[in-house]
């Protein structure tokens, strides 16, 4: 328990383009809200070098440089942004209680989750290397397959999103490898199908991605194992996409909030509304299917409107 209390009308846990969005808008709406940014400021656009597909960016953005100006934007209009994540909640009740870093205790009127989601990664040392420099691995086909174009590229991975992914980057490079770690696909026959059927897809069954090839800097080929034969091959690609799946940032809310069987929050179709009064949703924390910065930036906006309205509700 906390020596002091701090009353909050507005909380918003989690930062990136839902977080920021929520915060402008409440800002705007004089819910004087309060930021915590979370154990990622400014979520996994923090690790994106190049966004291109946000509008009003003409000449494109790096992920970091757009929070940085989505979170100066939030301050200009009154948000208070602080450094800390949340550790525990309590919703049981008419107050929201919501601890941060364990120590401090707030009580809110609203609170707004935008915690979002990890990507999963292999966890290879040359996988993380690259992804960190921002030379050719990437979780998102429709938010990086842009820069491959008439490239060869490998993806990874087994289930619906994978072959949606694999079938996307198609159109766009020259050829694609699809890596499928075990001796048959997760996804539904109909997006196996269309994998299958589209000629500049090569899909290696049991096959495991052994090494991140490049030259330290940007990535020229992939290193993977056939389980069957126990041959290890390279092969040629500029581009190294993990589709894996992600999980959401959810795990402290589970006894209070309604999760889907993966973990996502379940709002109320057509808002961003939870199974709790007085707390709302953003981003992808709610979202497995779109996962874009423009997509959460929305429903930022959806959360602040509908915490608004909520709290008019109640005077």
């Amino acid at each position: 328990m906390s020596d002091t209390i701090e009353k909050i009308k507005c909380l918003i846990i989690g930062s990136g383009p839902a977080g920021y969005t929520a915060a402008i808008y409440a800002a705007r709406a004089n819910m004087n809200p309060v930021l915590y940014q979370g154990m990622q400021p400014g979520g996994q656009l923090t690790t994106t070098n190049e966004v291109e597909n946000f509008p009003g960016y003409v000449d494109g953005v790096t992920g970091p440089e757009m929070m940085i100006q989505l979170q100066e934007q939030s301050k200009r209009f009154g948000a208070d942004i602080r450094d800390g994540w949340a550790t525990k909640v309590d919703f049981s009740g008419d107050i929201h209680k919501v601890w941060i870093n364990d120590k401090i205790e707030l009580h809110c009127e609203t609170v707004i989750i935008s915690t979002g989601a990890s990507a999963k990664y292999l966890g290879l040392p040359s996988e993380q290397h690259y992804l960190n420099m921002g030379g050719g691995v990437s979780a998102c086909a429709v938010c990086d397959g842009f820069f491959y174009r008439n490239q060869e590229v490998v993806i990874v991975g087994a289930g619906d999103s994978a072959c949606e992914e694999a079938h996307y980057l198609s159109k766009l490079c020259k050829k694609v490898t699809m890596l499928v770690r075990s001796e048959k696909f997760r996804a539904s026959k109909i997006m196996e199908e269309r994998v299958r059927k589209t000629e500049n897809i090569e899909i290696l069954l049991n096959h495991d991605t052994v090494e991140v090839l490049g030259d330290g800097n940007v990535v020229h080929a992939i290193k993977a194992l056939n389980k069957t034969t126990a041959e290890v091959i390279e092969i040629p690609a500029t581009g190294f996409f993990v589709a894996i799946g992600h999980k959401p940032n959810t795990d402290i809310f589970k006894d209070y909030i309604t999760l889907d069987e993966t973990g996502y929050i379940v709002n109320v179709p057509g808002t961003s509304k939870t199974n709790v009064e007085g707390v709302f949703v953003a981003g992808d924390a709610a979202d497995h299917v779109y996962r874009q910065a423009i997509t959460a930036a929305g429903t930022g906006c959806m959360a602040a409107l509908d915490a608004e309205r909520y709290l008019a509700a109640k005077e």
